[in-house]
């Protein structure tokens, strides 16, 4: 009697993790779970972090502090649009809303430029071509200076 039939063998490699969780799933961060709260990322806290004009500062003496973050954590509020940054040890937030008010003048697409990109390109090959000339220029004048 056989217990599996030929098409088991395709599939048995496939089967293998099944029921394991790994540590990170990027497809689980796309993925929403109906929670508020979304992640965007672990970043390292900034020389500036501890800088921070904090007006509720902890008065615990054993408490966390703003120097005391080595990380921060980073979400978006899926019903607002709200991104908060976080302190890892210290818990204090700072947040932005880009969604708050309507975009100023100027900041909706398509924007107005002071250049396009033709231009700088075309703007960085000249000055290119202006060193390339002043260094074989240079050149030219130390080798006749070598001569004499």
């Amino acid at each position: 009697m056989q217990r599996f039939g030929p098409g088991f063998l395709l599939f048995a490699p496939f089967l293998s993790g099944c029921g394991q969780q790994p540590a990170y799933n990027a497809t689980q961060t796309a993925q929403h779970h109906g929670g508020r709260y979304l992640g965007i990322g672990v970043y390292p806290a900034s020389e500036l972090w501890p800088h921070l004009a904090a007006p509720d500062r902890n008065a615990d003496p054993h408490a966390a502090t703003l120097e005391d973050d080595t990380q921060l954590i980073v979400v978006v509020d899926s019903n607002s649009g709200e991104i908060r940054q976080c302190g890892n040890m210290s818990g204090h937030c700072i947040g932005m809303n880009p969604w708050d008010a309507a975009l100023g003048q100027g900041r909706a697409a398509p924007v107005a430029l002071d250049a396009h990109q033709a231009d700088l390109d075309r703007e960085a090959r000249e000055n290119s071509a202006a060193t390339n000339a002043a260094v074989e220029d240079v050149s030219a004048r130390a080798t006749r200076s070598r001569r004499r």
